[in-house]
């Protein structure tokens, strides 16, 4: 009890620090408001990325992540401006939260017709009609975890859209089979951004293809040569069903699926949170009131991300013209324009579907629109802080900082520096809460520092994927473990802290991975280093997998 007072007291008495230094700075100081950004002491220097340091370590000591993120956007805010009192406020509000709100606004739409999505299909019972039939068709909790496995699997367009609707589909299939909300919410994590990362047809794949421009790589073909190499994302797939198939979890997982098996308690912590339902459940739905308006969501997104990239024409900016060409299309498209633009079409045709087969009434309908909303409110919350504190990060040239160090660690590591860019990219990606961004640093470092069309390119272009997925798979700031909590209605910190040590697990067998790839690739060469890299990887992991079951049963 003592010590969760002294946790939640820490990020405020931590706040009041910060502000007696920014006042007391401020009475010397010669003026106020100093330029942000390039005017900044800690500018391009190890302390920007201080700030999401900050907020991570408090949201996994108080369990916390408002305040937490919050008390890292000021330090943040204050590190740019040298630490001024006017000028942390100008940026803080201007270039932190309003930014932030702008930038994620499709997203937050996108979320929002979601959360109404669930609500209607929960009013109409279709929610529960598919729970039912679940339980008689996946009659274990093994298949219930394979089935959500293989619907991530499948749903590899964007990792957004995958996050909220394998969690929408799945909850009430993992819930009837008493699998835990962290479990789901972990199985929904890792294969969101995993999948997309080996997935050529999908936004990280338009997203790397983008980077790699003016680098003099065809960057859709450099994306599909480090696939092989990409062993974060194939690991973790492998990971995935091992675990389930060995029965077995570890770490704080463990005691969330023994709560769950032995006392029907889904949640273990933050259920009053977690279970804040979506609305009133209805009777009259079936099976397929749910199976066709995911099936529609899914066709329209699709259509909707290649239309905005210019599949039938000019592009949703007046731009290039990728009319009939699907693959150009999807690099130019933008999921944040292309998925509110599917979900909003998806939402009017399921109403009217609804409506018409007289599951619900229009009125009742109309009255889903404010749950949806309400069931989104955290986690809308979460991604505007997390925002506003890469934008915070962004202001103190955090990307230059990386630069000029991978620039200093190139010489002389030619056979160990595909580990080296998978663990640079890993802080990175973990401290900033972005893979997107991590690799949109790293790429142009890494065509410069490999020879050209040599293996140890795709080797160290994988590591730099690789690493980003990863860092982005374990930050509790990132965006996709962000939705991945909502899509499972799960407590934000049980979904970091249950999460951690299997992505620590992962990452630790792929950091090996790389140094054997790296000699391979300076040894043989060619497609054959990319065969025998993968086949040591996957036993690797096997093996690894192996001694914590024989550890865990010992233990217990």
């Amino acid at each position: 009890m003592r010590h969760r007072r002294l946790s939640r007291v820490i990020p405020f008495v931590f706040l009041a620090v910060v502000l007696v230094m920014t006042m007391a700075v401020t009475v010397f100081a010669e003026g106020e408001g100093e330029s942000a950004g390039g005017g900044s002491f800690a500018y391009a220097t190890a302390l920007s990325l201080l700030p999401p340091l900050i907020a991570i370590v408090l949201a996994l000591i108080t369990k916390e992540v408002y305040s937490s993120l919050f008390v890292g956007i000021i330090a943040g805010g204050l590190l740019a401006t040298n630490f001024s009192f006017a000028g942390t406020l100008d940026t803080v509000i201007s270039d932190g939260i309003i930014t932030a709100v702008s930038d994620n606004a499709g997203v937050f739409i996108f979320l929002v017709i979601l959360g109404v999505l669930v609500a209607l299909l929960n009013r109409t019972g279709a929610s529960a009609a598919f729970g039912k039939w679940a339980q008689k068709n996946i009659r274990t909790r093994v298949g219930a975890q394979l089935a959500t496995f293989f619907l991530g699997v499948l749903i590899f367009i964007d990792d957004y859209f995958n996050c909220l609707t394998v969690g929408s589909v799945m909850q009430p299939v993992t819930d009837s089979h008493k699998i835990s909300r962290a479990k789901l919410a972990y199985l929904i994590d890792a294969t969101a951004a995993p999948v997309c990362m080996i997935a050529p047809i999908s936004s990280w794949a338009a997203a790397v293809s983008s980077y790699a421009e003016g680098t003099g790589y065809s960057g859709l073909s450099l994306f599909v040569r480090a696939i092989p190499y990409n062993f974060y994302s194939l690991l973790t797939l492998v990971f995935i069903v091992a675990l389930a198939l060995m029965k077995f979890d570890y770490g704080p997982m463990a005691v969330h699926e023994k709560n769950a098996v032995e006392k029907g308690d889904l949640f273990t912590s933050g259920t009053e949170h977690a279970a804040e339902d979506t609305g009133k459940t209805g009777s009259r739905g079936r099976v397929f009131d749910l199976v066709i308006p995911i099936a529609v969501l899914i066709v329209v997104c699709v259509i909707g991300l290649v239309y905005v990239g210019g599949f039938f024409g000019t592009d949703a900016w007046g731009g290039t013209d990728y009319a009939g060409d699907f693959i150009g299309a999807f690099s130019n498209t933008d999921a944040t324009l292309g998925l509110p633009w599917g979900g909003i079409i998806t939402l009017l045709a399921v109403m009217i579907y609804l409506v018409c087969r007289r599951t619900i009434t229009f009125k009742e309908a109309m009255g889903c629109f404010p749950d949806g909303f309400k069931a989104m409110v955290p986690a809308i919350l979460i991604l505007t802080f997390a925002g506003s504190l890469k934008n915070m990060t962004s202001q103190l040239g955090s990307s230059e900082f990386v630069k000029s160090f991978m620039s200093g660690a190139a010489a002389g590591l030619t056979t160990f520096l595909p580990a080296v860019i998978f663990l640079v990219a890993v802080f990175i990606s973990f401290s900033t809460g972005t893979s997107w961004g991590t690799f949109g640093i790293l790429i142009p470092i890494v065509t410069s520092i490999f020879p050209a069309s040599s293996e140890l390119m795709y080797i160290g272009m994988s590591a730099c994927l690789a690493g980003s997925v990863c860092g982005d798979h374990c930050s509790p700031i990132s965006d996709t473990t962000i939705m991945s909590s909502a899509g499972a209605r799960c407590d934000h910190i049980n979904h970091v802290s249950t999460q951690l040590p299997y992505a620590v697990t992962v990452a630790a067998v792929s950091f090996v991975s790389f140094i054997i790839a790296g000699a391979l690739g300076n040894l043989i060469g060619g497609a054959l280093t990319a065969v025998i890299s993968l086949i040591v990887a996957v036993a690797l992991m096997l093996g690894t997998m192996f001694v914590i079951r024989s550890m865990t049963k010992k233990a217990k």
